[in-house]
């Protein structure tokens, strides 16, 4: 009995040993490397910007795939791009960095108004001044995975002043009111205090105390609430953001104290900066 029983276990051991060796061996995927793509434009050296063409085609990036490798071939998986706009020295890295995500497409085309207006309204560049540019293209897979930069490309570009995104006050002034700056009255308690300095015909500043948390809004008209600025709804912006016409209030900072706000019609946006 136990012959028999010793034999039941070897034969036993030696079907399981059969079936793990017929089981199949997964094959990791790795990657294996791409190839950066290659950017090019149908500019050189610089990018003519006219006012009366703004219709035209002012440049036409285009860049290769970057042909993803892994170690079963050729990535199928869809290639998204960015394309990056910044001013030279600024490393793509900088605070006035416009980047334009791109699916699949191999090239990205601007009218001259639409580069214009990235550059004077997007990257708050001077106009008609000239500036030194520089742009790339990332290609990357997923949620930037592996990441392949392209060479770089230098443009020489002098914007125009483009319609401002919201129209300035036809009167030529700007006023805060509201409780972050003591009271909702209209005409206001202290125009003196609470009127904006005009820098230009699209730019107003006023170094103002806040009162932390509480509410306020911009009006053209000292007495009237015809024409008035702040967020849209829903929207809080306490550091600054987009402005809207008739929109929600703007919300002060946490902080009662003494701010810099920079109300700029030609991009629609102002800034509150401790002061």
């Amino acid at each position: 009995m136990k012959i028999y029983f010793r034999k039941f276990i070897i034969m036993a051991g030696c079907s399981l040993l059969l079936l793990s060796s017929c089981k199949k061996q997964d094959n990791p995927v790795y990657y294996t490397g791409g190839t950066a793509p290659v950017l090019s434009a149908s500019a050189t050296d610089s990018i003519p910007l006219h006012f009366t063409d703004s219709a035209k085609n002012a440049v036409t990036f285009s860049w290769t795939n970057p042909n993803y490798e892994f170690s079963n071939g050729i990535s199928s998986l869809n290639v998204t791009y960015y394309l990056n706009i910044d001013t030279l020295g600024g490393n793509f890295s900088s605070p006035v960095l416009q980047t334009v995500s791109i699916a699949s497409d191999l090239s990205k085309s601007y009218t001259e108004g639409a580069f214009n207006s990235m550059l004077a309204n997007g990257m708050s560049l001077s106009t008609g001044q000239p500036h030194q540019i520089q742009a790339r293209v990332t290609a990357f897979l997923a949620t930037n995975e592996l990441p392949l930069n392209s060479s770089v490309l230098n443009f020489t570009v002098t914007p125009y002043a483009p319609p401002p995104v919201l129209a300035p006050p036809a009167s030529g002034t700007l006023y805060i009111v509201g409780s972050a700056v003591g009271s909702w009255n209209n005409p206001v308690a202290d125009a003196n205090a609470q009127i904006f300095t005009q820098v230009s015909p699209t730019e107003y500043k006023i170094t103002t105390k806040l009162i932390g948390g509480q509410e306020y809004k911009f009006i053209a008209v000292n007495g009237s609430w015809s024409q008035q600025w702040s967020v849209a709804t829903g929207d809080t912006y306490p550091n600054g953001g987009p402005l809207v016409f008739n929109g929600n209030n703007c919300i002060a900072p946490s902080t009662t104290g003494t701010y810099v706000i920079d109300v700029n019609f030609q991009t629609g946006k102002f800034t509150v900066t401790p002061q």
